[in-house]
């Protein structure tokens, strides 16, 4: 069988350790140097890039995230073992985990981490489509005769690259179409290479639950499981028109991904119509402060994603669900269209308390979408807002400072809850 090892990139046929260097991190399958679509996901992206930054975090539980009356942004894997998830109170999360050290996000340094990973990608194919700053699918097909290697190895030595020349870990997924890569990615995590191929498709997926299928909430599983759907197995006991009829269009889709089938092509073209953070609740909340917490958060990470796709948008989106499941969404047009936090904040608040007690709620979410040019963004002199040029140096300041001296040279107030 074919063998590649993760360590020294050396390929061979047969089992056992590398013949080379004697690694056990080598991965086999019988298509290994047969297939090209790629998915690649960075290991707790955020908490590696603190643990890189100091070292003193290595071995120690990290949650990123506001204070004590704040809510889990990502944890590392240490801290995830004891059941530390993203969205997270951190007073739960605390209690979980009381011996983690919490750090408030660096979105520049996670920017400047993801944008050094995109290049050494861009190196490999000029197919990159991103999906946030730690992962993106990536199509490396015909190009095994520029590189002289097979897709497979360039992508252990695009994760080795990543290690030793920026200090992150990431695991790879690699398959005949996305649905798939993205699934194999997150079998074998951290520092995993996992493979799904063509042969083995429809045996893999028959016993998973259907949860795998990117977009299936927890929404979606209930109403899949009202009409015995919980595995793909269930599904592929359904037709396509019966699906159909009950789901919609969904249904159709569903009956293809049962079949490991996924047309959707890989493209560095795709154009972005909005960026946007929501979570799911663990558990219903009209708590002021975790969901104030969760606003302040979700801003952050938009206006890191403007930031780092160099793109600012004009509409702000605050979107609720109830515990009820009625969906509250709305928007509001700005002067300029902005890729900063504060402003997206703002914003955001402002339209939360429009909304008044319609809680509690299962559901929260913020984006900025009608997109621009970063280069159209927070102009200065809005006479609809005369600070905003202010505050927008502030924000670009103390993004600096952070950066120069540390996450606490500068904390908001907000931030603490």
């Amino acid at each position: 069988m074919q063998a590649l090892c993760r360590d020294c990139l050396t390929t061979f046929e047969g089992a056992g350790r590398c013949p080379q260097c004697r690694s056990p991190r080598v991965t086999r399958h019988p298509e290994l140097f047969d297939l090209s679509i790629a998915h690649m996901d960075c290991d707790a992206f955020y908490a590696s890039v603190e643990k890189r930054d100091n070292p003193e975090l290595a071995d120690k539980p990290v949650i990123i995230g506001g204070g004590r009356r704040g809510v889990v942004s990502t944890a590392c894997y240490v801290a995830r073992i004891k059941g530390v998830k993203s969205a997270m109170p951190m007073f739960q999360a605390l209690k979980l985990c009381p011996d983690a050290v919490v750090v408030r996000p660096r979105f520049d340094a996670y920017v400047t981490a993801s944008k050094a990973i995109r290049a050494l990608m861009d190196e490999l194919t000029p197919v990159v489509e991103p999906l946030s700053l730690d992962e993106a699918f990536m199509d490396l097909t015909g190009t095994a005769r520029l590189h002289g290697h097979p897709p497979a190895v360039m992508l252990a030595r695009l994760v080795k690259r990543m290690k030793v020349e920026i200090g992150l870990s990431g695991s790879i997924g690699l398959s005949h179409n996305k649905f798939l890569a993205k699934v194999a990615s997150d079998l074998d995590k951290p520092r995993g290479f996992s493979i799904i191929g063509k042969a083995e498709t429809t045996e893999f997926l028959r016993p998973k639950p259907v949860r795998l299928i990117w977009g299936i909430g927890a929404v979606a599983q209930e109403n899949l499981a009202s009409a015995g759907i919980r595995t793909f197995d269930d599904l592929l006991r359904w037709d396509r028109r019966d699906l159909h009829d009950r789901f919609g269009g969904m249904g159709e889709r569903l009956y293809a991904l049962a079949r490991g089938e996924d047309g959707r092509r890989i493209s560095s073209h795709t154009p972005v119509k909005g960026l946007s953070n929501e979570t799911t609740f663990h558990e219903d909340t009209n708590d002021p402060d975790i969901l104030d917490g969760h606003l302040w958060r979700m801003s952050e990470k938009v206006s890191s994603r403007a930031k780092a796709t160099d793109k600012a948008g004009r509409v702000v989106t605050l979107k609720l669900k109830s515990s009820k499941f009625k969906l509250i969404t709305k928007r509001q047009s700005l002067y300029h269209p902005t890729q900063l936090a504060d402003v997206i904040y703002r914003t955001a608040r402002g339209l939360f308390d429009q909304v008044g007690d319609k809680g509690p709620y299962r559901l929260l979410g913020v984006g900025i979408s009608d997109l621009a040019s970063a280069a159209e963004a927070d102009r200065e002199g809005d006479l609809l807002d005369p600070d905003a040029g202010k505050r927008a140096k502030a924000e670009q300041a103390a993004d600096k400072i952070r950066e120069k001296f540390g996450q606490e040279a500068i904390i908001k107030g907000r931030a603490l809850r």
